[in-house]
This record gives structure tokens, sequence and C-alpha cells, in this order.
């Protein structure tokens, strides 16, 4: 290699890419074979994926689709899909995200409410703060009357390394505004729970 060489003259994906061929070789393992050949690429490739979501901004997703409307009942968005990745082990955490707010004149797309799950979820992160990020984006953005979020998640650093326990799930929650209020915040939850088709 040229004794010139600087990795961080390339561009981020082939940064990762050769960081991932050094930790295959400091594992033991023949970066050369065949197997492998390509997987520092892929590899690459998939974590710029799984953490693209430093690149966008949650607020403008929402600004994009905010209109007015004298609509004041609860909204709720349910059983988002999410995936993330824990900022301790880089190992994933999966679940589900529950999101509701009551409007105050305006209401939002309602697929910008998943979407601004997604660009939160597609950073290094923990539970309790995608909760948190989820919610203060919603709040501070559309200025509801109140916002609620709910976040379902197992976490495979949990089940593939230390207490190693398959079947545990962790729940997070955060309230805003008139979800502080214990009625709405249990019709909320009531309704995330139930079946209603």
């Amino acid at each position: 290699m040229n004794d010139n060489f600087n990795i961080e003259t390339l561009p981020i994906t082939e940064q990762i890419k050769t960081n991932y061929e050094d930790i295959i070789h400091l594992l033991g393992e023949d970066k050369l074979r065949e197997g492998l050949l390509k997987t520092p690429e892929r590899a690459s490739k998939a974590m710029k994926f799984l953490t693209e979501g430093y690149e966008k901004d949650p607020k403008q997703i929402l600004q994009g689709a905010m209109f007015e409307e004298n609509y004041n009942e609860m909204v709720i968005v349910k059983e988002i899909e999410l995936y993330s990745l824990c900022e301790h082990h880089l190992l994933p955490f999966f679940g589900k995200a529950h999101v509701a707010y009551v409007p105050d004149g305006r209401i939002v797309g309602l697929s910008k409410i998943p979407r601004v799950v997604d660009v939160f979820a597609r950073r290094l992160q923990v539970q309790e703060r995608l909760t948190e990020q989820v919610l203060d984006c919603i709040n501070d953005t559309l200025k509801p009357k109140g916002v609620a979020v709910v976040i379902e998640a197992s976490h495979m650093c949990m089940m593939m390394r230390g207490v190693q326990k398959q079947n545990s799930t962790t729940t997070t929650s955060g309230f805003r505004g008139v979800f502080k209020d214990t009625d709405t915040r249990n019709e909320f939850l009531t309704l995330i729970k139930s079946n209603l088709s």
C-alpha cells in the first residue's frame, strides 16, 4: 500500500469497507476467502443504510405535509415497524411504535409519522432516547394539544449475548400535553391494544 495512503480521503462507504476488512482479519478469518471477499462491501452498504437517519431532517418531513384542519380528536398510527441499532453493541433492536396526537388546528399526512420514526430509528440508538426524539419532534413541529408514543422492542444485545433472554421485550413511553391526563392516556393505551377490524 502507498505510504501516503490516507483512509480519510476515501468515500465514507470505502472507509467503512476498509475497517470491516480489518475487523474480519482481527477476528481470525481470511478476508480473501471466497465467501468473505465481498462481505466488507456489503456490510459497509448495510451500515450506511441502517444509519441513514443522520442525513435526514424529521422536522422537514412533517413540515412538508401539514394541513389546516379543525379536527380535534385523537389520531393514532399504531404498530409502526421499526428497526434500529443499539449504540452500546451495534446489535439490532426491533419492534413496534404506537404514536398518537390530538391536533390543534393542524394535521399531518399519516405516512409522515412512520417516516419520522424511521429517521430516528436509523441512527445509533437507545430505545429511551428514540421514544423521546419521536415525541419531541412531533410536539415541537406540529404543536398539537398532545402527543403520545409507546415503543415495544426486542433487543438482540439481550437475546444473543449477556443475559441471553429470548422472550424479553422492552416497553418505553412518553406523553405530552393532554396525554398527561389519565383518561386521555388510558384511552390511547386501550386503543393501541385493541383490534377494531
